[in-house]
C-alpha cells in the first residue's frame, strides 16, 4: 500500500502538465470528509491516505504520496438534493432562508448562486418543498461548505490564542498591566477612604522633614 500524507489544495503551484498525468482517485462526500482512508487510484494502486486530523479534500485537490508521485482527487458523483427557487410562487431570496434553517440544523449545505445541495434526506425535502422551493433528487458532485468544522477555522482559534500570548509579552500591554495598579487609577472610585488616607500620610510627610531641617539650623 502507498502512503499518503500531504494534499496540495487544487493543485496550487504545480505545474498544469504535471496535474494532468496524475493518476486519478474518485472520492465521495463521506470519504473526502476524513483523514484517515484507504482509496484506489486509476493506475490501480492502493493508497493508504494520512492527512492532518480535521482536513477536508476537496475535488480538484492533489494527493502526493510517499515515493513522490500524484494523484488528482475527483469529487464522485453521489445522491443529492438539489434545491432551486420557484420563480412562479417565490423569490431568490427563498434560497437564503432555506440555508438559514439548514444552518440552525447543522445539515452539510453546499452554497451556489442559484442553488443550494443537502444530502437525501425526506424530512428536509418536505420543509424545504413547504417553503415553496424546488427540490429535486439528483446524481452530483457534493462540495459542502467548510465553515467552523474545517481544519482552517480549528487553526484561526490557535492562530488567535497564539496572537493573545505575543501581546501580553508586547511592550504595550505590559504598560498597561503595570500602570493599572501602581498609581491607583480606580482607587478613587472603589475604596476613597484609603485612596485619601494614602495621600494624606503622603502630605504629612512632607512638612514634617521641612520643618526638622527648618528648626536644626535655629538649634545651631
Amino acid at each position: 500500500m502507498l502512503q499518503v500524507s500531504k494534499v496540495i489544495s487544487l493543485g496550487a503551484g504545480l505545474a498544469p502538465v504535471l496535474v494532468k498525468r496524475a493518476a486519478t482517485v474518485e472520492l465521495d462526500w463521506d470519504v473526502r470528509q476524513k483523514s484517515r482512508f484507504d482509496a484506489t487510484d486509476s493506475l490501480g494502486r492502493q493508497l493508504g491516505v494520512f492527512l492532518p486530523r480535521g482536513t477536508l479534500v476537496r475535488g480538484g485537490d492533489v494527493l502526493v504520496a510517499e515515493d513522490g508521485s500524484m494523484v488528482k482527487v475527483i469529487a464522485a458523483p453521489q445522491a443529492v438534493l438539489r434545491i432551486t427557487a420557484c420563480t412562479s410562487h417565490g423569490s431568490p431570496f427563498d434560497l437564503t432562508r432555506a440555508a438559514y434553517h439548514l444552518g440552525n440544523r447543522h445539515v452539510p449545505i453546499e452554497l451556489k448562486p442559484d442553488h443550494l445541495k443537502i444530502e437525501p434526506d425526506h424530512v428536509l425535502a418536505d420543509m424545504l418543498r413547504s417553503m415553496h422551493l424546488i427540490v429535486n433528487a439528483v446524481e452530483e458532485a457534493f462540495e459542502p461548505e467548510g465553515g467552523a468544522y474545517s481544519s482552517g477555522g480549528h487553526g484561526h482559534g490557535h492562530n488567535h490564542d497564539h496572537d493573545h500570548g505575543n501581546h501580553e509579552h508586547s511592550d504595550a500591554p505590559a504598560t498597561e498591566v503595570a500602570a493599572a495598579p501602581a498609581p491607583h487609577v480606580h482607587g478613587p472610585d472603589c475604596n476613597h477612604g484609603h485612596d485619601h488616607e494614602h495621600h494624606d500620610h503622603a502630605h504629612e510627610a512632607k512638612p514634617v522633614a521641612i520643618q526638622i531641617h527648618k528648626h536644626k539650623p535655629h538649634s545651631h
